[in-house]
């Protein structure tokens, strides 16, 4: 968003206007700290964050054309949505069922896509952390809200 600020200011701050009425509107039923934006990591919060704001548009689309407004500084979410990815833990592909309906296994797996080939998520989190104290998981919105 800093650089957003930069090169489009009145394009970032509609964003962050956008992402504010996201945040107020959440506030009562995030599965988490509303006051920071951060998940719960607790077990019986899993199923309620799986479901929480899957209705909810994205602060960072445009109003009128549903275009992507962060696109060019979208965060890794954002980037592997969709295409399939491989789940470490899981051995498995995360995939959105909506774009590979009918695909073979084979053909998904022809698509993966590889989010972090240079492995720096790890050290950016942890940069993160230390500067910060900030860690765990939160929306688009609490964090364009803040930005």
């Amino acid at each position: 968003m800093a650089e957003l600020d930069r090169l489009d200011p009145e394009r970032a701050e509609r964003i962050r206007g956008r992402a504010r009425k996201v945040v107020e509107r959440l506030s009562p039923t995030f599965p988490g700290d509303p006051t920071t934006g951060m998940v719960d990591q607790s077990e019986e919060m899993y199923d309620r964050w799986n479901a929480f704001a899957n209705d909810e548009p994205c602060p960072a689309l445009h109003a009128e054309n549903g275009t992507c407004e962060i696109y060019e500084f979208r965060p890794v979410i954002c980037r592997t949505f969709g295409p399939p990815v491989m789940d470490e833990e899981e051995n498995d592909f995360v995939v959105c069922e909506l774009c590979f309906d009918g695909a073979t296994d084979e053909e998904t797996a022809a698509c993966e896509m590889r989010p972090d080939p240079d492995k720096l998520e790890a050290e950016l989190l942890k940069e993160l952390k230390e500067s910060t104290g900030a860690e765990g998981e939160t929306i688009v919105a609490f964090v364009l809200a803040r930005a």
